[in-house]
């Protein structure tokens, strides 16, 4: 589970996260919804660390996280799938998946979670020994998901998975998301494809300038006449 309680975040002299407050349960997937420039990308950097807050908590159970360094977050249980990957192109499949166990807090079963890890997307499996650089970009976004699975999250974010896929992945990559959250796994999802986010998400946040404009249940987000109107055409 993870908390966060009206979090100001500023970059520069500039106000980008206005008292937001969101949370995610266990086994949960929740959709940080809204348009480009909303503030989504940076409640996904604020919660790792790598924006500075002014003002608020974030907590992972009872931790709270506000306060860790930035290379402290992962250990606290929470992993983050950038948009764009972030792979190290001239290392192969293996050893980018290898890079994950940095965020463990214990080696424990830890060559299981990257057999683990690496079994839900078939090309990770099959190309353990190639650069990452020579995947498409669907391929390593599969990586990039696997990577972060072996710290063992206890929460994952998202920030656009879908971006730049043929639908077959997209379908491959939300499938699993949907895995992932039955393990235990309590899951905020950035996604510009509002449609299929809440198709797999239990309840959705609206942003709009930093600010939480709408939140329900998926449900009740599909149902508003304004939603539709603005996210699903």
């Amino acid at each position: 589970m993870i908390e966060l309680e009206r979090i100001n975040t500023f970059y520069g002299l500039g106000h980008i996260l206005h008292d937001l407050s969101l949370r995610v349960g266990e086994s949960e997937v929740v959709a940080l919804l809204g348009r480009n420039g909303a503030g989504k990308t940076t409640t996904l950097r604020t919660i790792m660390g790598l924006m500075a807050k002014r003002s608020g908590s974030v907590r992972v159970g009872t931790e709270e996280l506000a306060n860790l360094p930035a290379h402290l977050v992962p250990l606290s249980g929470v992993a983050y799938v950038p948009q764009g990957r972030r792979l190290f192109s001239e290392l192969t499949v293996d050893e980018n998946l290898r890079l994950g166990l940095q965020g463990r807090r214990s080696r424990d079963g830890a060559e299981e979670d990257v057999e683990q890890a690496a079994a839900l997307f078939p090309v990770v499996r099959e190309a353990r020994d190639r650069p990452a650089g020579v995947l498409s970009g669907g391929q390593q976004q599969q990586l990039a998901i696997a990577r972060s699975l072996v710290a063992q999250p206890s929460v994952l974010l998202l920030d656009e998975p879908s971006l730049g896929l043929a639908p077959n992945l997209v379908e491959l990559i939300f499938e699993t998301i949907l895995e992932i959250s039955r393990s235990g796994a309590s899951i905020l999802l950035v996604e510009q494809n509002a449609s299929m986010a809440l198709e797999i998400a239990s309840r959705g946040y609206v942003l709009e300038t930093g600010r939480v404009a709408l939140s329900g249940s998926a449900a009740e987000l599909k149902a508003r006449a304004d939603f539709v109107e603005a996210y699903l055409g």
